[in-house]
């Protein structure tokens, strides 16, 4: 578990805002599941390859899938806008 990628404290609380919110359902640890999703797409993994400390694959899946059709992931990757006005 060691050699495990997991987003820290300050990395979570900064992409928090991105994701939808639970309607209902109460989720899987969206932090173990990001942390998945990152680990897969950064090892070129399938997702029945998941560590099993990631979640089920199936779960990892579905969240990436909604997820990038929500466009979370692409607004996470965009450089923030500088204020503008005159000075």
């Amino acid at each position: 578990m060691s050699n495990l990628f997991w987003l820290s404290d300050e990395q979570m609380a900064r992409l928090r805002p991105f994701f939808p919110k639970s309607h209902g359902h109460p989720r899987v640890d969206d932090r173990r599941v990001l942390s998945g999703i990152i680990f897969i797409n950064r090892n070129g993994l399938r997702w029945s390859d998941a560590p099993p400390e990631c979640g089920p694959p199936k779960t990892l899946y579905n969240r990436w899938k909604r997820w990038s059709d929500m466009g979370a992931f692409a607004r996470m990757m965009e450089v923030p806008k500088p204020p503008t006005g005159r000075q």
